[in-house]
């Protein structure tokens, strides 16, 4: 693998999707690459990747020790700066296990800026993601969650976040300042959703709450913060129309 110095690899101007692979199928491979092109757009990189490409990509590895494992179950991961396209894949980390336990989130007291740009785009400039991710085991949780300088609720380190109240589904809009993830796009497209400012003091009366993104689907939530959340029906409804489509 041979990378070129450029504005991505010296300054985070670069773009990343992570794409869910399933018996040897990229999920949403359309909808990945639609807003990776959007993204390369808005940061001025006159780049694009076809589903060619990405198709020769999987071809070219299929005999490769030990690739049928991640083809089968696993995670493509595709970055994209001016001088660079590079492919690369991994083993999905979120196992039946995991979605049985549910999830338990602690809030961030990294603060997102929703005035960014690069909020609103998967890009290189990762590390507040990263390095929250990594402090949120050693607090017990498998996720943070982030609020924006007005206080309000906008995504998961690397989740986007969905509350129930009353049977209906609520979200934080991206003006908050978040990602537009792939599965969140699912679950707007497939189910009544209202998009609202939602912050910490509306939380106690959610009744239920999950998280998205591409490799794991929708994960249940056992509690964020203090509130506790008893029921994962919905989840269970978003999860099983999610599969559905995982399969076809």
């Amino acid at each position: 693998m041979q990378i070129t110095l450029d504005e991505g690899y010296q300054f985070g101007l670069g773009v990343f999707e992570t794409v869910a692979l399933e018996c040897g199928r990229p999920v949403f491979l359309d909808w990945h690459l639609e807003r990776l092109g959007v993204s390369l757009k808005e940061l001025g990189i006159s780049r694009s990747i076809t589903e060619r490409e990405v198709q020769d990509y999987l071809t070219s590895i299929k005999e490769g020790e030990g690739a049928q494992a991640f083809l089968d179950h696993g995670a493509l991961k595709i970055m994209v700066s001016e001088k660079n396209s590079l492919f690369t894949m991994r083993e999905n980390p979120y196992t039946p296990e995991k979605r049985r336990r549910g999830f338990r989130l602690v809030y961030s007291s990294v603060y997102r800026n929703e005035t960014s740009p690069l909020v609103r785009h998967k890009t290189m400039n990762y590390g507040d993601c990263i390095m929250e991710k990594r402090r949120a085991a050693s607090l017990g949780a498998d996720e943070l969650i982030f609020r924006n300088s007005r206080g309000e609720i906008c995504e998961g380190t690397t989740t986007n976040i969905f509350f129930v109240r009353e049977g209906r589904l609520y979200t934080p809009p991206v003006f908050c300042g978040l990602l537009p993830g792939i599965l969140r796009r699912f679950i707007l497209e497939r189910f009544p959703v209202t998009e609202c400012v939602i912050r910490e003091e509306d939380v106690s009366k959610m009744e239920e709450c999950f998280v998205t993104n591409s490799l794991m689907g929708v994960m249940p939530v056992n509690c964020l913060g203090e509130k506790k959340f008893f029921t994962g029906e919905q989840a269970q409804v978003c999860q099983k129309a999610y599969l559905t489509v995982q399969r076809l």
